[in-house]
């Protein structure tokens, strides 16, 4: 079974953020916005999904796999974060793919899509980007520079019907999808691409 490529305790009937990425590398700015998450969504547990491979991305600016994996380990320390493969696993290059496969595990809990405004600009680049939305909810966080441009972007305009307000934001993992919200949060300077380039 599916289910059993997930490490984790049981799930039925819990509320679960997906946070998937390449992490290359990895950095507190991630940390920061899994736990504001597990917060604002009153979530049980994030599973950090660390991609093999991002199509939108040349394979030079994505390291070594294995690298990746023990570095997330170490950035998510916490009790209800969980880093898994599950990509790599399933055979998976796009997280349409992904969710597609997962979704007997998706039908057992309240799943909810975690991802920056800076990705959410540019989600309908993303390989069958529609199938996401109507997977689990999208719960889009803050990133500096990137609100009005994420708020304006193609994703947000066909989904303008299904956002959330940020009253009722705490509901998002329980909403029939299609469904999204903006969530404002404190911001960080972090970039995986500075850090890389030795710019923090």
């Amino acid at each position: 079974m599916i289910s059993a490529l997930f490490k984790t305790p049981p799930i039925d009937g819990m509320k679960i953020g997906l946070f998937g990425g390449s992490f290359n590398p990895s950095h507190q700015g991630h940390f920061e916005l899994a736990k504001f998450a597990l917060a604002t969504l009153q979530l049980d547990y994030v599973w950090w999904m660390v991609s093999p491979q991002n199509p939108l991305k040349s394979r030079h600016e994505t390291s070594d796999f294995d690298q990746r994996m023990q570095h997330t380990r170490k950035i998510a320390r916490h009790p209800k974060f969980v880093v898994t493969d599950i990509e790599t696993r399933l055979g998976t290059t796009t997280t349409a793919q992904t969710l597609v496969k997962m979704k007997p595990v998706l039908d057992r809990a309240h799943f909810v899509w975690l991802m920056g405004a800076d990705s959410f600009a540019s989600l309908h680049r993303w390989n069958d980007w529609r199938v996401i939305p109507q997977s689990l909810p999208i719960a889009v966080f803050d990133r500096p520079g990137w609100a009005a441009k994420s708020l304006a972007s193609t994703a947000a305009k066909t989904l303008k019907a299904s956002q959330f307000s940020q009253e009722d934001i705490a509901l998002l993992p329980f909403a029939k999808t299609p469904a999204w919200g903006f969530i404002p949060m404190p911001q960080r300077a972090e970039n995986s691409t500075a850090i890389r380039s030795g710019n923090k």
